[in-house]
C-alpha cells in the first residue's frame, strides 16, 4: 500500500473496489482506537487529578492546617476538578471529550427516531432530480432553436479575444481572466437577462392590460399540474369596470419555461441552468433554504465554480447575498448530474450572516450528501469517478479556505493598533495561501442590493441591502 501512495495518478488500475473498501476499513479502525485511547487517557488524568496519592493528601492536608495563613495557601493553586468537594470520583463531573472535537465527523444514516433529519433527507434528494432533468436531448435541442447561437458566441469570441490581448500586454505570461467557454456563458448570461426572460411582480391584467392585485393562491388545473405548477397566484384587476382575474402558474417544467418566459427566481435559476447546459456548459442548481434558487457553472479555464445568479445578472460575485443583500442564510446546496455538495461556506463567509443549521446534526447532512453523489454515480466507471472525487477533495480545500479567511479577518479586526488592519489576501476575500483564481469579483463596499423585484417585495423579504429605495405601489405593472 507505501507503494500505490507515492503515485496515485500514474497507477489507478491498483485502486480497486476492493482496496477501497479494505482502506476504509482500516481507517474506521484506527479512528475506533485513537478515540479509545483517548477516552481512557483522559478518564486516568480526571482520576489522578480527583483521588490523589497519599503523598498529596498528606501535603494538602498541612496546607489547609493553617487555614489563617494566606501565604501558605497560596503556594498551591486549587483544581477545578475538585469542586464537587471531596475529591471523590462518584461527584466528579464526566469527562468533557475537548479532546475528540476536532476530529473528523463520520457520515451518520438520519435515526429512525428523527422524523425532522428524515424529512430533510427527503427533501435533498427530490431537490437533486432538478438537475437530471437537463439531460434530455429534446430539451436541450428546443433550448438551442431558442438561444441566438450565432450572437452568443461571436460576443464571445470578441470578448475572450479582448481579454487575451489584456493578458499579453502584460507582458509577464499570465493567463487570460476567463476561457473562451467562460466567454460563452457570459454572453448568454446577458441575452438571458436584458433580452430572453422577464421578471414577475404582479401580471398585468389579461384583458384591458391594468395593473393587478395580489388575492391569494388557487389550485392548479390539471393542465397546469401537468407543467409541474405545485401552486398557481391569483391576482384581480385593479380596474373597477374590469375586475378580470389572472393565474399565475409557477411552472416547474423547463420546456414550458421556454414557451412562458417568464417568472420570478426559481423559474430563471432554472431555465437559465438549462440553456447554459444546451451550450455544453457542467452546470449546478444551488437551492438556498431561506428561499432563492441560482446556477453554478464549472469553469475549465479556472478549474473551479463559478457562481452566476440570472436574476442579478451576477458573475463570480457568491458574496452578494450576505454582504450585498444583507441576508442570512443555513444552507446552500448545489445539486447536478453527478451529486450533490453542501456550499454554505462560499456564500456565507462571516457568523452574522449565518443562520442556525437546525435541519439535521452535520453527521447526517453529509451523509445525505454522500447518498446522492452514489446515486448519481452508481452508473460512472471508475475513471470518472476517480475525476469526480479529485474535484470534490480540491473543492472541499477551496471551501475550508474561506473559512479560515473568515477567522483570519475576524482575529486580525480584534487586534489593537496599525496591526490590525486587514491583509490583503483576507481583505478581498481570498482564502489564506490560495492562488488569484479564487477571488471574488467584488469587494464588500462594491455590493448592491437585491436589483430583480419591486421594492416592497425585496424589502418583505429583507433583501434591500445598501440601496435605499421608494416603496412601490404593488398595482404598478410588473418591470424589468
Amino acid at each position: 500500500m507505501a507503494g500505490r501512495s507515492d503515485t496515485p495518478g500514474d497507477d489507478r488500475g491498483d485502486y480497486g473496489e476492493e482496496w477501497a473498501r479494505d482502506l476504509r476499513i482500516q481507517f474506521e479502525q484506527l479512528l475506533r482506537t485513537k478515540r479509545l485511547t483517548e477516552f481512557e487517557q483522559s478518564r486516568a488524568s480526571r482520576s489522578r487529578l480527583d483521588s490523589p496519592d497519599p503523598r498529596e493528601r498528606a501535603s494538602s492536608s498541612n496546607l489547609r492546617a493553617p487555614s489563617a495563613g494566606p501565604s501558605n495557601g497560596g503556594s498551591r493553586p486549587s483544581s477545578s476538578h475538585g469542586r464537587g468537594g471531596g475529591g471523590g470520583g462518584s461527584s466528579a463531573s464526566p469527562p468533557s471529550y475537548s479532546s475528540l472535537r476536532n476530529l473528523p465527523k463520520i457520515p451518520t444514516p438520519p435515526a429512525a427516531h428523527d422524523r425532522a433529519s428524515q424529512q430533510f433527507r427527503n427533501l435533498l434528494v427530490s431537490l437533486s432530480l432538478t438537475p437530471t432533468k437537463y439531460e434530455n436531448p429534446g430539451l436541450l435541442d428546443e433550448a438551442l432553436q431558442a438561444i441566438p447561437l450565432d450572437r452568443i458566441y461571436s460576443e464571445a469570441e470578441e470578448e475572450s479575444q479582448v481579454m487575451q490581448a489584456q493578458a499579453e500586454s502584460m507582458g509577464d505570461g499570465r493567463k487570460p481572466e476567463w476561457g473562451y467557454q467562460d466567454c460563452v456563458i457570459r454572453a448568454l448570461l446577458r441575452w438571458f437577462k436584458r433580452t430572453f426572460f422577464t421578471w414577475v411582480n404582479n401580471p398585468a391584467c389579461p384583458v384591458c392590460l391594468s395593473p393587478t392585485v395580489a388575492r391569494g393562491r388557487t389550485q392548479p388545473t390539471p393542465e397546469e399540474s401537468a407543467y409541474g405548477a405545485l401552486r398557481v397566484e391569483l391576482y384581480e384587476c385593479s380596474n373597477q369596470s374590469c375586475r378580470a382575474y389572472e393565474r399565475f402558474p409557477r411552472y416547474s417544467d423547463v420546456w414550458r419555461l421556454l414557451q412562458t418566459r417568464r417568472g420570478r427566481c426559481g423559474e430563471w435559476a432554472n431555465c437559465f441552468s438549462m440553456l447554459c447546459r444546451a451550450v455544453g456548459g457542467r452546470v449546478r442548481w444551488v437551492w438556498n433554504a431561506e428561499d432563492h434558487v441560482w446556477t453554478e457553472v464549472y469553469s475549465e479555464h479556472k478549474q473551479r465554480w463559478i457562481h452566476v445568479d440570472a436574476c442579478e445578472e451576477a458573475w463570480d460575485n457568491p458574496r452578494l447575498y450576505t454582504e450585498g443583500w444583507g441576508k442570512q442564510m443555513s444552507y446552500c446546496i448545489a445539486f447536478s448530474i453527478d451529486g450533490a455538495t453542501d456550499v454554505t461556506r462560499r456564500y456565507v463567509r462571516k457568523s452574522e450572516h449565518a443562520l442556525e443549521r437546525n435541519r439535521c446534526p452535520e453527521e447526517v447532512m453529509l451523509y445525505i450528501m454522500q447518498e446522492i453523489k452514489n446515486i448519481r454515480r452508481a452508473n460512472m466507471t471508475k475513471d470518472q469517478r476517480f475525476r469526480l472525487e479529485k474535484e470534490d477533495s480540491k473543492e472541499d480545500r477551496e471551501l475550508r479556505g474561506y473559512v479560515v479567511a473568515s477567522i483570519t479577518q475576524a482575529v486580525t479586526r480584534m487586534v489593537p493598533g496599525p496591526s490590525g488592519s486587514s491583509p490583503a489576501p483576507v481583505a478581498s476575500g481570498r482564502p489564506s495561501g490560495s492562488s488569484p483564481a479564487n477571488d471574488d469579483q467584488k469587494l464588500p463596499a462594491e455590493q448592491p442590493g437585491r436589483q430583480s423585484g419591486n421594492a416592497e417585495w425585496v424589502a418583505a423579504r429583507g433583501e434591500g441591502g445598501r440601496r435605499n429605495q421608494q416603496f412601490q405601489d404593488p398595482r404598478d405593472p410588473p418591470r424589468r
